[in-house]
């Protein structure tokens, strides 16, 4: 049986499974970027497609690459922190849930032993990935990515909803986005 079999038949997923919904991930051994997010919304959920929403084509245009390569060149992993739309709260979706990248993250990233970067979406990934205190805020976290390089670079979630933390803070657009841009470049082309 394979991990996604594993994955799909995990008690915690039962009733995703039952409702026949499919975990949301794409680990491929190629992969050479890995792409660390909350959880796949519920465009995503429905279409089984990682990114392919809004959000997904802000991130693209941040990494400086086309649906092809994203999708298609075997380069880029994507892995959520969990791996099913988690539901609606009052303002935006529910976090993903305990466990999930406790229990399956770890064996998941082995199966793309040539990671050269991995790119951190939101605090949550932030959080777990990187040795921060739990009161940093994400704004301090995204403007320091230099001390986590080379292995992490974290960046702010590319949804709509934060078009207000983009306006307060254009110097992410002005300086972090180019610098992602270069060391996404880099790596896919050289």
């Amino acid at each position: 049986m394979s991990l996604f079999d594993d994955i799909v038949h995990d008690k915690q997923n039962i009733d995703y499974t039952k409702a026949g919904l499919l975990p949301i991930f794409v680990t491929p051994p190629t992969a050479e970027i890995l792409i660390i997010g909350q959880a796949p919304s519920l465009r995503v959920q429905s279409s089984g497609i990682m990114w392919h929403d809004a959000s997904g084509e802000r991130l693209r245009h941040w990494l400086g690459i086309d649906d092809n390569t994203f999708y298609h060149s075997g380069k880029i992993g994507v892995l959520p922190m969990d791996f099913y739309y988690p539901g609606k709260a009052k303002s935006g979706d529910k976090p993903p849930r305990k466990g999930i990248a406790e229990t399956w993250h770890r064996q998941l990233i082995a199966e793309m032993p040539n990671i050269k970067l991995t790119i951190l979406i939101g605090a949550y990934a932030q959080r777990y990935y990187l040795p921060i205190d739990k009161k940093e805020t994400i704004t301090h976290v995204i403007s320091e990515y230099r001390i986590f390089l080379p292995k992490y670079f974290p960046i702010v979630h590319p949804s709509p909803r934060n078009n207000i933390w983009l306006k307060k803070n254009p110097w992410f657009e002005a300086d972090v986005v180019p610098e992602l841009r270069r060391q996404v470049d880099h790596i896919l082309n050289h």
